[in-house]
């Protein structure tokens, strides 16, 4: 059947996928890929030769109708990030709200998710927690935090390495340098670090160091 799939890939460790998504990209007509070379990377580690196509936030407007249009007239199309599950901080939304709107079946397959494993082995509270993603970069940014300064759950952000002892200080400003928190960054890859501690303690740790990688920061909340 037609249909479109979120197959999400690993985030760093290229072992971190499923025997299912493997399947799922070996047997589709087309996979949507963030990054056509990193993709290309995974394909190449199992062996797959398929056909893909460039979709981004850049150009993921543009696509909508054509791609909608085939999985209608009978393909069945697989959409990736660049790493982890679509949709999560990553291209996706759109399509697959036009897919469900033209009564297209969306199939989204479990599988690696970054923040994830990050909140797990923060030490911090994981029953419950809210997930920011990204914050904006500058307007906005400050009202953002303002609303989150009396948040009681663990708070999950994702940071751009050259972001964070800036995001770290404000953090440390707004919740207080006593807070609990958490670095974690280049999950799953040779060089996975987690530095726990309070803002305070992680920022001072972090100061002196050229800190590179994918990042996500954890905040324990208002006790």
């Amino acid at each position: 059947m037609s249909k479109l799939f979120i197959v999400p890939t690993p985030v760093g460790n290229l072992e971190d996928i499923t025997y299912r998504a493997v399947r799922v990209l070996e047997e589709v007509d087309l996979i949507l890929a963030e990054d056509t070379r990193k993709t290309g990377i995974l394909l190449k580690r199992y062996k797959l030769v398929k056909k893909t196509l460039s979709h981004h936030k850049f150009n993921e407007h543009k696509f909508l109708a054509s791609l909608t249009s085939r999985i209608m007239q009978g393909e069945s199309i697989a959409l990736v990030s660049e790493a982890g599950t679509p949709g999560i901080s990553d291209p996706g939304y759109l399509l697959i709200r036009e897919c469900l709107r033209n009564r297209i079946e969306v199939e989204a397959l479990p599988g690696p998710t970054a923040f994830v494993p990050a909140l797990v082995a923060s030490g911090l509270p994981c029953d419950r927690f809210c997930f920011e993603g990204f914050l904006p970069l500058k307007k906005g940014r400050q009202k953002k935090l303002e609303e989150l300064r009396e948040e009681t759950r663990t708070m999950v952000f994702y940071e751009s390495p050259y972001r964070i002892k800036k995001s770290l200080e404000q953090f440390a400003g707004l919740f207080g340098n006593d807070r609990p928190a958490c670095l974690a960054r280049e999950l799953t890859k040779i060089y996975e670090e987690y530095i726990r501690g309070t803002l305070k303690e992680i920022l001072e740790q972090v100061q002196e160091r050229e800190i590179k990688g994918e990042c996500i920061i954890l905040v324990g909340g208002r006790s």
